[in-house]
């Protein structure tokens, strides 16, 4: 008697299998293209969307108690019944009872490999059919490449890369980060010709779709260039008195600075101090003395040129009320002496 149960369970599961079979056949012979609309009598194409890593749930339902599901990747079998035939561990079958009768494939940590056509094949009274669902596996924007740092000399031309990945493709974007935020148009590479000091700073490339965030990565373009003295001046200059002299230059990289008494090199020490932070250095003097004044030229130097700017430290005038006005006249002449030599020594 049992003998004979299991022959009839063994010919019924057969026949389900058999026509299992010939529904995938008959899938494979239908040349179902990506994202094609299949008309069927029991439903038609249906397309389910996720993100790669999601969860995705493609629904199927069963008629009744008695029919038997199978699902179905391109020509590979993954379920038949509660059977798994899939080594992947990432799918699985949801299944429930009640008006409904489930039978939903699920696949954890979509990728894109997952992305293409599934069927869900349904054995009832010996008519199979079948729900054709394709998957559409959409991947965030992801830079996977960009231009290193770069540093150039003002006036080269200069071009930056960036590539991405994504589904669908990202579009690249480009933008000078600075106060105005300069865009530029969208592309894979963006070229800048003759280049100035101030287009020097960070870019940020952008990679969009509208799937998530975009990704964003930035270079920075340093532009070097010879300096360029802005400004030497000189504060308190009475005998006894400190003096002060400042030189600030513009210069990538940072330039050196050189003073210079005439034509004779200062250096730090007898009452003299020398001090340089990055665009800017300080001569100091305490105590001037009458030998001390006379013209000082400030030079700034680095790999690409230099620059020199000199002004005249003179005493102020010092001649006692009432005098005859000789006094105002040599401090004077001393003053147009001094300004004239500035003016030889800048050329």
């Amino acid at each position: 008697m049992r003998a004979m149960v299991a022959v009839q369970y063994l010919c019924s599961f057969a026949r389900w299998l058999g026509a299992l079979i010939f529904s995938v056949c008959c899938v494979l012979s239908s040349g179902l293209s990506y994202g094609k609309t299949v008309d069927n009598a029991w439903i038609g194409m249906e397309n389910v969307v996720s993100r790669q890593g999601d969860t995705a749930l493609l629904r199927c339902y069963l008629s009744d108690d008695l029919s038997k599901g199978a699902w179905l990747n391109r020509s590979s079998i993954i379920f038949a019944g509660n059977d798994k035939w899939s080594v992947d561990p990432r799918v699985s079958i949801v299944s429930g009872t009640g008006s409904k009768h489930e039978y939903s494939l699920q696949i954890q940590k979509v990728d894109v490999s997952d992305d293409g056509q599934y069927t869900c094949s349904v054995q009832s009274d010996q008519n199979p059919q079948s729900n054709h669902i394709h998957l559409s596996v959409k991947v965030p924007p992801k830079i996977y490449d960009i231009s290193p740092n770069i540093t150039v000399n003002e006036g080269s031309d200069i071009t930056l890369s960036c590539m991405a990945t994504g589904k669908p493709e990202p579009t690249i974007f480009w933008r000078h980060v600075t106060p105005l935020a300069k865009k530029f148009d969208a592309g894979e590479y963006l070229t800048i010709t003759g280049v100035t000091r101030d287009q020097a700073g960070d870019y940020e490339c952008s990679a969009q779709n509208d799937i998530s965030y975009p990704d964003t990565r930035t270079v920075r373009v340093t532009v070097d260039f010879p300096p360029t003295i802005h400004e030497v001046k000189f504060t308190g200059a009475g005998p006894g008195r400190s003096a002060l002299l400042r030189c600030e230059a513009a210069a990538v990289p940072s330039p050196a600075f050189e003073w210079y008494k005439g034509k004779k090199r200062l250096a730090s020490g007898h009452g003299i101090e020398i001090k340089t932070l990055s665009s800017r250095s300080i001569l100091s003097m305490s105590n001037m003395t009458e030998d001390r004044y006379d013209n000082y030229t400030c030079v700034a130097v680095n790999k690409l040129g230099s620059a020199n700017s000199s002004v005249p430290l003179i005493p102020p005038n010092t001649a006692p009320y009432g005098s005859t006005g000789s006094a105002q006249i040599l401090s004077s002449c001393r003053y147009l002496v001094l300004a004239l030599s500035s003016l030889i020594s800048g050329y």
